[in-house]
């Protein structure tokens, strides 16, 4: 069942993103800050105290709407704090439009920061309820549990193993070749493939060059209503659609589980583009900003999302069809592989770069006249994740 959805009722006035990276010597409120300071500066005129109210998504990097109004020295504003997994920072963003749509606000901030590094941990940092330990997620790390995708995708699909490998090393050089265009990227070199191939083994055959970094971010985005928009700026972005999918949990137990599809990111996407009006994803979507927390996570993405056929991911991918001359760019800024992920500001950071390229400033990993764009955040792990996908489009209608 669709959401009725509010398509070409709210709209993008400005966005910041700090660079991603190892920020040793910034808080999580320096990153505010500068994410803040940079969305406000492109709308001369507005200041903080114009904005009615704020969402704060961030996974382990503060508690309470506190963490924001702390570090902006806010004015007894409301601030909600949100967390959604790895789609936090969407869902900061999915629950400020749709306070602006209801009527409530006519001028709301959606934030996600996340400091990570300062943590001591190589990976992300959770906090689990109470349990007697034998939940699914605590049996296998991340990376082991996406390594999952290659061996069920090269069995059901009849694909030979080496073709796989270079589809999912082509995935990580054509990510790490973006990024290494994007100054705000954590890992800004191009990296070859026969590195990647040679990369040391985490889990299963991925390499460390299969796997997403870990970092220190943020970004937010100054939202209003669409027929307001133009008192802001003269290039918006308009919001087509905002769906979320919530799996049951209960496949990360089953022994039959098919790991070649995560059903959550089918549903969000059927969702998005019904609230779009989208019946060819492969040719009506201009980009596409995508979860590649493992390379072979981007390829089953690719099918789930209807820009490919089951089966033929890996394929395309080897022929281009997804790098940034392709039909379809997927993860011009870099992707995850270039960023890293700070849980909180990664769904924003992503419509960082759609607000980028529709406004003509995203440099040498410009497109050319990019006009619908869709982003996704998946969180969890094959069995039991949540799935985002907006849909966001430099025109109304």
């Amino acid at each position: 069942m669709s959401a009725r959805g509010i398509s070409d009722r709210v709209a993008i006035v400005a966005m910041g993103c700090t660079r991603f990276g190892e920020h040793w010597s910034a808080s999580t409120d320096d990153l505010v800050i500068d994410a803040v300071r940079e969305c406000l500066s492109a709308v001369p005129g507005t200041e903080l105290a114009d904005v009615e109210a704020y969402w704060l998504g961030t996974l382990g990097s503060g508690q309470s709407g506190l963490t924001l109004s702390r570090a902006l020295a806010l004015d007894h504003r409301p601030v909600t704090r949100v967390e959604n997994y790895c789609a936090t920072g969407s869902e900061a963003f999915r629950n400020a439009c749709y306070a602006v749509a209801s009527g409530a606000y006519d001028r709301v901030m959606a934030v996600g920061v996340e400091k990570l590094k300062d943590s001591g941990f190589s990976g992300l940092t959770r906090s689990d309820p109470p349990g007697d330990g034998t939940a699914p997620e605590n049996t296998l790390t991340a990376p082991a549990a996406f390594s999952l995708l290659d061996p069920a995708y090269c069995a059901k699909y009849g694909v030979d193993p080496a073709d796989m490998r270079a589809a999912m090393t082509h995935v990580a050089w054509k990510n790490h070749a973006n990024g290494a265009l994007n100054p705000k990227a954590q890992f800004r070199a191009a990296v070859s493939k026969e590195k990647i191939g040679a990369a040391p083994l985490v889990a299963g055959r991925l390499g460390v060059y299969d796997c997403s970094g870990v970092s220190d971010g943020a970004a937010c985005a100054l939202i209003v209503r669409a027929e307001d928009a133009h008192l802001y700026t003269g290039r918006p972005v308009y919001v087509k659609a905002l769906a979320l999918s919530a799996a049951p949990g209960r496949a990360a137990m089953d022994t039959g589980y098919d790991y070649t599809t995560f059903p959550e990111v089918v549903r969000s996407a059927e969702d998005a583009y019904r609230q779009a009006g989208i019946t060819d994803p492969r040719t009506q979507i201009s980009m596409a900003e995508v979860h590649d927390c493992f390379t072979p996570t981007e390829l089953v993405l690719m099918e789930d999302l209807g820009f490919a056929g089951r089966g033929e991911a890996w394929r395309d991918s080897l022929d281009g069809a997804f790098d940034r001359g392709g039909r379809l760019p997927v993860n011009p800024d870099g992707g995850l592989k270039s960023f890293g992920h700070p849980v909180g500001a990664s769904g924003l950071r992503m419509l960082y770069e759609c607000w980028l390229q529709f406004r003509g400033e995203a440099g040498e990993r410009q497109l050319a006249d990019p006009r619908l764009a869709l982003t996704h955040n998946l969180g969890g792990r094959p069995g039991a994740c949540v799935s985002f996908v907006s849909v966001v489009g430099s025109e109304l209608g």
